[in-house]
C-alpha cells in the first residue's frame, strides 16, 4: 500500500507540479526544523567505532582537507557552476559522508590514487549468477522500456524492484528484502560507495544522460562495470556526478512539491543521503496537502550541515 500510495502520489504531484509558475515556490527556511540532532543510524556508529575514532573527529579531518586542499575547492566552485547550484551544497555533501560514512583521505592526490588501483579490475553487476541486464529483460520491466532517458528509466526499474522483487519469490527464486542498489550495484559489500562523492553505482547509472550533457563525460552503461566504477572513483567526474544528483534534487522538490530547498544546504545534504527525491518530494508533497507538514526536514546527516553552515561556507 506504501508502495502504492507514494507512486500515485508521485504522480498527483507531477501533474500539479507542472503548472506551477515561478512564483508559487515557497522557499524553505534557513537553517534546522529539528532543535536537535536526530539520532545517527546504528551502523554509522558502528562504523566510526571499529575505525577507533569518532564522529567528531572525522568531521574535522574532512574540514581540514577541505580548508588546505585549494585545488579541491577550486573544482567544487567550478562544477558547481556549471550545474547551476550554489558550491556550498557540494561541500554539505562531502562533509556529511566522510562525517558519517568513511574517513577522508589527507589530500585530493590520494583519491586519484586510490582509483588508480582499481583501474585493472574487472566488475560486474549481477546477483546470483544472473546479471543486471539479464534480470532488466524480465517481463516485469517492459513497462519501462519506452522512458526517455537514463534518469527515467533507472527510477523505474527501481520502483519495479521494489514492488515485484524485493523480499518476494518470483518464477521459483527469491530475492533479498533489500535496495536495488545493494543487490545488484555493490559486488564487494552492501553499502559500499566510492570516492570523494561517495557515489552508489546505480546513482551515476541514473545521473549519466545529465553528466554527460553538461560535463562531456562518457555515457556510462550496466553492461560495462568497470567504466561506472572509474567514472564514481575518479574525483573530477565523481565531483560532476554529485552535483547532478544535488541539483537532480533541487528540481525534484521545485517541480513536484512547489518549494524550493536551494537556500537550506542541510535539505540536499540529507537527500544526498537518503536518495529517491522524486518519490520523497511526491510523499512531502502529499503531507503538506492534507496539513501535516510545513516543511520537509534535515536527517541526522543534513543537520550536521546546517549547525556547521557557517564554518563550511568560509572553506569556499
Amino acid at each position: 500500500m506504501r508502495t502504492l500510495f507514494t507512486a500515485l502520489a508521485l504522480a498527483t504531484a507531477l501533474l500539479a507540479g507542472a503548472a506551477l509558475p515561478a512564483a508559487a515556490l515557497d522557499v524553505v527556511p534557513a537553517g534546522n526544523r529539528n532543535a536537535e540532532q536526530p539520532n545517527v543510524p546504528g551502523a554509522s556508529v558502528r562504523r566510526t567505532k571499529a575505525g577507533k575514532t569518532s564522529f567528531d573527529a572525522k568531521y574535522e579531518k574532512v574540514r581540514d582537507l577541505l580548508a588546505t586542499d585549494h585545488e579541491l575547492t577550486g573544482k567544487i566552485r567550478s562544477i558547481a557552476g556549471r550545474y547551476g547550484i550554489d558550491p556550498i551544497h557540494m561541500v554539505g555533501a562531502i562533509v556529511g559522508e566522510h562525517t558519517y560514512n568513511v574517513d577522508a583521505y589527507d589530500r585530493l592526490q590520494s583519491y586519484y590514487v586510490k582509483a588508480a588501483a582499481y583501474a585493472g579490475d574487472s566488475f560486474r553487476f549481477a546477483y546470483d549468477g544472473e546479471t543486471i541486464a539479464e534480470f532488466v529483460a524480465r517481463p516485469q520491466f517492459d513497462k519501462c522500456a519506452g522512458k526517455n532517458g537514463a534518469y527515467a528509466l533507472w527510477t523505474c526499474r527501481e520502483a519495479v524492484w521494489n514492488a515485484s522483487f524485493a523480499g518476494r519469490t518470483v518464477g521459483g527464486r527469491s530475492f533479498p528484502r533489500n535496495r536495488f542498489s545493494v543487490v545488484f550495484f555493490q559486488p564487494f559489500y552492501a553499502g559500499q560507495t566510492f570516492g570523494l562523492g561517495q557515489i552508489n553505482p546505480l546513482t551515476a547509472l541514473t545521473l549519466t544522460d545529465d553528466v554527460a550533457r553538461v560535463s562531456g563525460y562518457p555515457r556510462l552503461e550496466e553492461s560495462d562495470a568497470a567504466a561506472v566504477y572509474k567514472a564514481i572513483m575518479d574525483p573530477d567526474i565523481s565531483l560532476a556526478y554529485m552535483a547532478a544528483s544535488i541539483k537532480r534534487s533541487i528540481d525534484a522538490y521545485r517541480k513536484i512539491a512547489g518549494v524550493d530547498i536551494s537556500k537550506n544546504p542541510g535539505l540536499t545534504a540529507t537527500l544526498y543521503n537518503v536518495g529517491s527525491p522524486d518519490a520523497r518530494a511526491a510523499a512531502f508533497a502529499a503531507r503538506r496537502a492534507a496539513g501535516e507538514a510545513t516543511w520537509p526536514e534535515e536527517n541526522y546527516y543534513g543537520w550536521l550541515i546546517n549547525d556547521k553552515l557557517a564554518e563550511l561556507q568560509g572553506l569556499l
